[in-house]
This record gives structure tokens, sequence and C-alpha cells, in this order.
């Protein structure tokens, strides 16, 4: 059943009318999708496409992997912002790293304790402060952390590595809030993860390399996976990134990335998050399924993700998804309305930095 929807859904998207437009509203469609687009580029130097790019609004921001933070990673930062400097946006980068604590980090420096050590020694706070100076140390000024998945067992995936603070949902909305305010308070956005939660995915389980079904109760998700991002909601989180595992009792077909009944409705709706969405890894290997990474920009625009990010260290990822974006509003396959109603989140959110 899940192929099959899969197949119509790509179907749709491959048949949408094509119209030809001139260069005018090329350039236009371009810069707007670029405001949902995050690139990614491999090494210490950033090829002049990726400047380009910039230069041109076709990139609303950059994540940065251990691989792009050698010593000269605060000169990257600036060329970065030099280079925007031309964009026709007049917004501020988001400039983003992974660096949650403990062994996900890719800069040296705080947080060196782990999400789960931070939160059983009460630094959530100390750990959020020291995240957030470390990269605006750098010149960054997004953090994809915390993680307020609560871990079901020791060990799975999620409690591998300590990433999660902890197996109590009260714990994890107490801790995970602590770091995010502190890290706010360092200057720094956070991003909270990984909606509605991976806490019960066992080891191994990982949606960057495989497909992950967690066969959850609506009860256990709302009553369990949910509650950290009540607690963080309602502290103003400003970004969300959603899983891509299914959650049968929310969507039985579609990851969660993919499904508005889970990005519309649930987090929306429900939990009245009302700030920024974004993707976790657009090439994850769990998506196998969906298309190339065009096909699978549009599928989660169209379920509401509001940043998509393409982390395959590729520039050429950023800049087709970029053209796919707008091909897909010029086409009509992209609601108008609902697309403008996420650029105007993220500039909000981008301005939040100026």
């Amino acid at each position: 059943m899940r192929f099959i929807l899969v197949s119509l859904l790509l179907l749709a998207i491959a048949s949408a009318p094509s119209i030809v437009l001139g260069e005018n509203n090329i350039d236009s469609s371009l810069v707007e999708a670029g405001q949902h687009v995050i690139w990614s580029y491999p090494g210490l130097t950033p090829p002049q496409s990726l400047y380009d790019s910039i230069s041109a609004g076709h990139v609303a921001g950059i994540i940065f992997f251990k691989g792009n933070t050698g010593t000269n990673i605060s000169d990257v930062v600036a060329s970065f912002n030099a280079a925007n400097e031309a964009s026709p946006t007049k917004l501020p980068l988001l400039l983003m790293t992974d660096q949650e604590g403990g062994a996900v980090r890719r800069l040296p420096g705080e947080p060196v304790k782990n999400a789960k050590q931070m939160c059983s020694d009460g630094t959530a706070g100390a750990g959020g402060t020291g995240a957030g100076e470390n990269l605006r140390s750098v010149g960054m000024n997004m953090n994809l952390a915390p993680v307020l998945d609560v871990y079901r067992t020791s060990g799975n995936f999620i409690d591998q590595y300590g990433r999660s603070f902890s197996n109590n949902m009260t714990t994890v909305g107490i801790c995970g809030t602590e770091f995010m305010e502190a890290q706010r308070a360092a200057g720094v956005i956070s991003t909270v993860k990984h909606f509605p939660g991976l806490g019960a995915a066992p080891a191994g389980q990982n949606t960057d390399l495989t497909a992950v079904t967690l066969n959850l109760t609506l009860s256990e998700i709302r009553s369990v996976d949910e509650q950290p991002y009540c607690a963080a909601i309602d502290a103003g989180a400003e970004v969300v990134m959603a899983s891509w595992a299914v959650y049968p009792a929310l969507d039985p077909n579609l990851p969660a990335g993919f499904s508005s009944e889970i990005i519309r409705s649930e987090l929306r709706g429900r939990l009245k998050f009302e700030g920024v969405t974004i993707t976790d890894a657009i090439e994850a290997g769990s998506l196998s399924l969906f298309g190339d990474n065009g096909d699978r920009a549009i599928l989660a625009s169209q379920a509401g993700m509001d940043l998509l990010l393409a982390s395959a260290r590729n520039v050429t990822q950023g800049s087709d998804i970029v053209r796919a974006l707008a091909n897909a509003l010029d086409n009509g396959t992209l609601d108008t309305k609902a697309f403008k109603d996420a650029t105007e989140r993220i500039k909000k959110l981008r301005e939040s930095l100026a």
C-alpha cells in the first residue's frame, strides 16, 4: 500500500504541467525557492559555485560538518557572510552545525558531556551555554540540537551515544528546555529534534541508512514522545526538526517529514507550534522509495516542512533542490500561498539574527 501511494505522489510531481516563463520570473522563483534550502559542501575550501549561489539569493543557510571545520572555519564563515551581502534577500544566513555534546560535535570544545550526562548531573543549561558560545566564537548562529527523544531501552539507537537526556519524558522536557534557553541567551537558534520522536528506535535502526517504522500507539506517542516538545514549544522553541521514521498510528504510509498529518495536523494543529520546521537529511537512506532529491524536497514542502536540509556535502544537491522547488512553484505543483507562508516564517527567523 505504501509503495502504491508513493508511486502516485511521484507521478503527480512528474506529470505536473510545465510553464515557460521569462527570465525574471525564473530568477524570482529561484530566489524564493532558495530561501528554503540549507546547503552543504565538501572539505575545508568551499567551491566558487557556492559563493555564487549565495550572492544570487539561492541559499538560506549552510550546514557544517567536521570535515568543514578546520582552523580556518571562522574565515570561511566570514567569507560566506561577505558573499551574502550581494544577495537580493538582505537576510542573514543560517549558519548551523550539530553540536549536541559528547560524541556528536562538529567543533572541538563544549559541550564535552553528552546529553545524558548533562541531564544526570544538572548541567544541561551549562551545556547549552557552552554550545552557544562555541558556535558564536566561529560565527555560526544555529545549532541542530537539543535532541528531545525519550529513549526506551539502554543502548538503543538514540541512547547509544547518550544523545537522549533521559528515559523519562518530563526530565527530557526539563533538560532540553534548559539547554535550549541557555543556547538562546548565548545568541544561537536551537533546533529540537526528531519530531515526533526516535526514542523507541532499536539499536541499528538509523533513518540515515534504512527505513524505520515505529509501531507505537497514538497514546504512547502523545503521552511520552511528544511531551518534551510541549515543554519546548511553551518555552518558545524556534525550530523543530522532523524525523524520517514512519509512525503508523499517525500516518501509516509516509515518514513524518513527508506527512501533512504529522506536520500540519499534529505539530502545528494539536501542539500549536508556530515556528520553523526543518527536515533531517534529505538524502537519507530511509527515503530511497521517494525519488530523487528534488522529488523529496517537493514532498516535504507539500507536507509543511519549511527548511530542507541538503547535507550530502555536495553543492550540486542544493542547486538541484532549489531548481526543483522553483519549477514546482511555477507549474502549480506547490501551493503558492502555503509556500509563501513558509517563506515568511523563515524570513522572521533569519531577521531575528540581524
